[in-house]
């Protein structure tokens, strides 16, 4: 039962993570002007798009690219989930969970200084925060099991 239990539980956590990564990646290669609408604004989002064509089209494949780096990360946290390692589980998990707290230190200390993104910092920080304690949730859970 315990090894099975925190096997589902990684699961779990892992196709959300990765219809979550997947999902923004998508939104991100396709519909980004209307992903910094709704998110920033419409306003902040013609900024956010650039002012030349030049810097528009730099922009859209730089924003292209980083959505499908998501969509890839999205495939292999779903690749991941069907690994039953109790102990490379374990490992993945402090991973990811470190990588998301380095993401909020990133927003914390760099992404409020642009004057565009400065109000929204705060929301996709907690949201970093959620989805490192995700994982911190899955390591006291396969702790407690192991360990009982």
């Amino acid at each position: 039962m315990g090894s099975s239990s925190s096997s589902w539980t990684f699961f779990v956590i892992c196709l959300l993570h990765s219809l979550i990564a997947t999902s923004c990646g998508a939104l991100m290669m396709f519909y980004m002007k209307e992903v910094y609408a709704l998110g920033h604004g419409n306003a902040a989002a013609i900024r956010l798009l650039g002012s030349t064509p030049h810097d528009q089209l730099l922009i859209r494949t730089s924003d292209s690219f980083s959505g499908l780096l998501l969509v890839a990360i999205g495939f292999l946290l779903f690749m991941v989930a069907f690994v039953r390692d109790r102990e490379f589980q374990a490992f993945f998990a402090k991973g990811c969970t470190v990588l998301h707290v380095f993401m909020a230190l990133w927003r914390i200390y760099f992404e409020r200084r642009v004057e565009d993104l400065a109000w929204d910092w705060m929301r996709q920080t907690v949201g970093d925060v959620l989805l490192a304690l995700s994982w911190v949730f899955f390591l006291v859970y396969s702790w407690r099991e192991k360990y009982d």
